[in-house]
């Protein structure tokens, strides 16, 4: 693979007390010559905004695309996901922070172009790739030129985000993009501010823009961390803004957190939390709804809306297809949101 050096980043500019804002997020982080922002891998060098994680992803691995978890688009298909060093927010419960916490000085990198990232790909087989592990969001410039190369060759991309992006940048971002799961953390400021210091409004700003304006395919995933974000009135708060503002078909994952990072205090999340949630959400009137990192293969396949037909039975990431075809149930012919083969 080639060895890449730092890249100059987009989204910035230089403010009058002569420091460089960043302005690829809602953080507009202010950087000294020589200082990097809160996400680690953009800095300000010799008065000009680097992208310091370009070409340097922490590894690859070929994933069920189910674990992204995405299960509307292109199901039992494998994908090659990857990320950087670094993130935007700050969460206590990550479970990816060996990664999203770490500095490039402080993990092994790779160097790989987005020419090397689109042949793996091919090598592979793999017919998308996952921009993950921490948010690509702070790897921008990076995620364009790979998912261009990647369109021009038939390969589909697919962010694995918090949407925690300015409006301007995730145009440019976002524009070869053809899926996106969208992590919703919680459905109140505090819950945004406390744990992972960052805010709400931004978030859903992005998702009702990545529905209404774009052709990216969304699906949305909560880890619910008791005592935190696992209250009914929360889920029901959410569960309604999704309705209102996206439509009752939009995919929603409800997944377990297991302790980790700074939440490690914290029980795993009990299986009835999950079910309780996924009632609550049906009940509103959302379609597909999901739940996760547990064993619960009636709770993770999809069912035909309108004649209760198995189609795509999950066990953990094994697929097994039922009675579906090119995106139809074959018993009724009702179609079926989302991507399929």
């Amino acid at each position: 693979m080639n060895t890449i050096h730092y890249k100059e980043a987009k989204w910035w500019y230089t403010n009058s007390n002569g420091r460089i804002v960043c302005t690829l997020c809602p953080r507009y982080c202010e950087l000294s010559d020589g200082q990097s922002g809160f996400c680690y891998i953009r800095q300000n060098i010799g008065g000009k905004l680097y992208n310091t994680g370009y070409g340097r992803p922490t590894g690859f691995a070929i994933d069920p695309i189910e674990k992204k978890p995405l299960n509307h688009f292109l199901p039992g298909t494998q994908i090659l996901s990857f990320g950087t060093a670094g993130c935007n927010l700050g969460c206590k419960f990550c479970q990816n922070w060996s990664i999203s916490k770490a500095k490039l000085d402080e993990t092994y990198s790779l160097n790989a172009s987005p020419e090397d990232v689109v042949h793996l790909a091919k090598k592979y087989r793999t017919p998308s790739i996952a921009y993950t592990y921490n948010d690509p969001t702070i790897f921008g410039e990076y995620v364009i030129d790979i998912s261009k190369l990647a369109r021009e060759e038939g390969i589909k991309s697919v962010m694995v985000t918090a949407g925690y992006i300015d409006k301007e940048a995730r145009k440019e971002v976002y524009k070869y993009i053809d899926a996106a799961n969208v992590d919703l953390k919680g459905f109140t400021e505090r819950f945004y501010f406390k744990n992972t210091l960052s805010h709400l409004d931004p978030v859903l700003d992005t998702i009702i823009w990545l529905k209404k304006e774009t052709e990216v395919w969304i699906e949305l995933t909560t880890l619910l961390i008791p005592e935190e974000n696992d209250d009914d009135e929360q889920i029901k708060n959410e569960c309604d803004w999704i309705i209102e503002n996206l439509g009752d078909t939009v995919p929603l994952h409800f997944t377990a957190f297991h302790p980790d990072f700074k939440m490690m205090n914290k029980e795993r999340t009990p299986h009835s939390t999950l079910l309780k949630a996924k009632q609550i959400a049906e009940e509103i009137g959302l379609k597909y709804v999901y739940i996760g990192n547990v064993f619960d293969s009636k709770n993770q396949s999809t069912y035909c809306i309108n004649c209760g037909s198995l189609l795509i039975e999950r066990n953990w990431h094994s697929v097994k297809f039922h009675k579906f075809e090119n995106g139809k149930c074959k018993k009724c012919n009702f179609e079926i949101p989302g991507v399929f083969n």
